[in-house]
């Protein structure tokens, strides 16, 4: 290792889910290292205020828009304050931070991560940001990377894929009946997603899939919260399913509620990585059934650890859980195969030594 490096992190969106838990969880595991890191959000963002719970050094400016005063208050923040090198997470705050650095005489490098797989369009001006602002490109699985290379022409060299890591230690395997007991969940089949509530989640498509179950004694757990929770209540209760469908909301622990499922369920249609919910899933050594999105089948293989169904589809959903629950053989067996798939590949540890070397080469290289 380098010298101690000072990192900046800046994060636009006021949501919480995936992509503001890597943020967190990479900043301290880079301070565990020896590093300093900082954030900066806007002062009303769920991060903004985890962060100061977690003991994490957040700073909040007026960063939420793509606006004057933000860049202003960004520019000034960076003249005061040295930083090595800059991680941008979202669009609006990368754009920010370019256009300040743009503007001093010794700006640091900035690195962008791309969380999801939403494609980038080809314009000028993006292309600056990306292949001249920006020094390095992480993304959160390879095939968005090879995207990234393929569709929009940018330098593979500077692009690497990281994809987020669990902490192998804290989610593990689980005594489900205990768990259940402590949550107060029933003891028949339990159906759980883990997840922000986008719609692009799908969760609308397993609550259809979950009410022709038909099965009184199953319960779907849908932890997490987002613009969608009350559409959805409302869509449960219209199902005629709402005493079996729990939902309550974002959890500070979710290990218990995922030791307590028989499978997880992600049946997102757009913008994933590797999703950071199935990910913890799969360390807890639970079956997925999950989609063909983004970067998801560089975690999951249809048969081996899971099922892939089409999206969109809950008819197909229906079938994969119905599948799972008559033959527990095959889905405890699907479970292993899961967190044996996680402990080699999407440990913490490899994140962390991933992004250490990423900010350290381009530190050198500025």
């Amino acid at each position: 290792m380098q010298k101690p490096l000072t990192i900046l992190h800046t994060e636009a969106s006021c949501g919480w889910g995936g992509q503001e838990i890597r943020i967190l969880t990479e900043m301290a595991g880079m301070n565990a290292r020896g590093h300093r890191t900082m954030l900066i959000c806007p002062a009303e963002s769920n991060i903004y205020r985890e962060a100061q719970e977690r003991g994490l050094d957040a700073h909040a400016l007026p960063i939420g828009k793509k606006r004057l005063p933000g860049l202003l208050a960004l520019r000034a923040w960076l003249q005061q304050q040295h930083v090595d090198v800059i991680n941008t997470h979202s669009s609006t705050d990368s754009w920010l931070a370019a256009l300040a650095c743009k503007t001093l005489r010794r700006a640091p490098p900035i690195v962008r991560t791309r969380h999801i797989s939403a494609p980038i369009n080809n314009k000028g001006s993006t292309r600056w940001l990306y292949q001249e602002a920006t020094q390095f490109i992480v993304t959160t699985g390879e095939r968005l990377r090879e995207t990234l290379i393929r569709e929009n022409r940018y330098d593979p060299e500077r692009i690497l894929s990281v994809t987020t890591g669990i902490d192998s230690q804290r989610f593990v395997p689980g005594d489900k009946q205990m768990a259940r007991q402590v949550l107060g969940l029933g003891q028949g089949p339990i159906i759980g997603i883990v997840a922000t509530m986008r719609g692009w989640k799908g969760h609308s498509f397993l609550l259809e899939a979950f009410a022709k179950l038909q099965n009184p004694q199953a319960q779907l757990v849908m932890v997490g919260h987002g613009p969608q929770y009350d559409n959805l209540r409302a869509l449960a209760e219209s199902l005629g399913i709402s005493g079996q469908v729990l939902m309550p909301g974002n959890q500070q622990d979710v290990v218990p509620w995922l030791q307590a499922l028989d499978c997880f369920v992600l049946p997102s249609w757009a913008n994933e990585g590797v999703p950071q919910a199935m990910l913890q899933a799969m360390f807890v050594g639970l079956p997925i059934i999950t989609t063909d999105v983004g970067s998801i089948t560089e975690a999951i293989s249809h048969g081996n650890n899971g099922l892939i169904v089409p999206t969109k589809d809950s008819t197909a959903l229906l079938q994969a859980i119905t599948q799972l629950l008559q033959t527990p053989a095959l889905a405890m067996e699907m479970g292993r195969q899961a967190r044996a798939t996680a402990l080699e590949r999407f440990d913490f540890v490899r994140m962390i030594d991933k992004m250490e070397h990423v900010f350290e080469r381009v530190v050198v290289g500025h």
